[in-house]
């Protein structure tokens, strides 16, 4: 039960921490609450569905032109649909449900509402310290760890982290500093349809593929991205594994009450929120976001 419990926190947490630093970095610099988010998620699941066993491409094929597909979309959804009234944060808030909603209906008229799943994209198991772990989970930590990884390195050491700190930290400031805003912020964009097509990638021979699976990881990402502290980069992975400890202990220990795993998900936000109203990582001053 333990290692069920280590395996499936590190397997959902990392899937959960691709989403939420993506939701962060678009947050952190375009003030842009993405409702759409786990949208384009639900969009990489089916395309890799779709690729593999429709057309029956390989896994590498499909990946390869899921990936791009998906961040393509997103950077087009932001430049025609949300940039025009990204100072309009309701109206934004509106157009992001309204976006998400209309991949759902299309994924239904296409799919159905029915759930699909596709085969392990590395079948097999791998036994560490007695213990046997899908290889597909391994998977799924090694590419979430190299991916963290690199956006830790774009953010800290290129010229485009430097534009994306200096665009959050203060727009007007970055335009004088010669920093294009506009194309840095559809670059962030990009970034996190990216990471959200990525999390979707690995997870999805794991998970079951339907229509409204986008609505589940939004919760759980909203409830991370405030326990760890709006627009922290490393909040949103701390809390992410935090969260994910909490709902598979809750599946794991309480199978009868599994449904209530959203419930103490929020619960621990609370309980943070009453200690640190900001978040774990939060902070007062919004040039500190990132």
């Amino acid at each position: 039960m333990i290692e069920q419990i280590i395996i499936g926190t590190l397997v959902t947490g990392g899937v959960y921490a691709l989403l939420a630093v993506g939701f962060s970095l678009i947050f952190g610099n375009a003030r842009v609450i993405n409702m759409a988010h786990t949208g384009f998620f639900m969009l990489g699941a089916y395309g890799l569905y779709y690729f593999i066993r429709r057309l029956g491409l390989g896994a590498a094929p499909a990946i390869v032109i899921t990936v791009p597909a998906v961040t393509l979309v997103g950077i087009l959804a932001y430049r025609f649909l949300i940039n025009p009234i990204r100072e309009h944060h309701a109206a934004v808030l509106l157009m992001t449900v309204a976006i998400v909603l209309v991949f759902q209906e299309s994924m239904t008229a296409v799919f159905s509402s029915l759930y699909w799943s596709i085969p392990s994209l590395i079948p097999g198991f791998t036994d560490i310290l007695g213990v046997s772990v899908l290889n597909q989970h391994l998977l799924v930590l090694g590419v979430v760890v190299a991916v963290i990884v690199a956006v830790w390195l774009i953010l800290a050491r290129t010229k485009l982290g430097i534009a994306l700190r200096a665009t959050a930290q203060d727009a007007e400031v970055a335009t004088l500093m010669g920093i294009s805003v506009p194309r840095t912020l559809m670059i962030t964009m990009g970034i996190a349809t990216f990471l959200a097509t990525v999390a979707a990638v690995v997870v999805a021979p794991i998970w079951t593929i339907h229509p409204a699976m986008w609505a589940g990881p939004l919760v759980m990402v909203l409830v991370i991205v405030v326990l760890g502290g709006l627009g922290s980069i490393k909040g949103a992975i701390i809390g992410a594994f935090i969260i994910a400890l909490v709902e598979v202990s809750v599946a794991i220990l309480m199978p009868e009450r599994a449904y209530l795993k959203v419930v103490f998900a929020i619960l621990a936000m609370v309980i943070v929120l009453i200690v640190r109203p900001g978040g774990l990582f939060g902070v007062m001053f919004e040039e500190e976001r990132l």
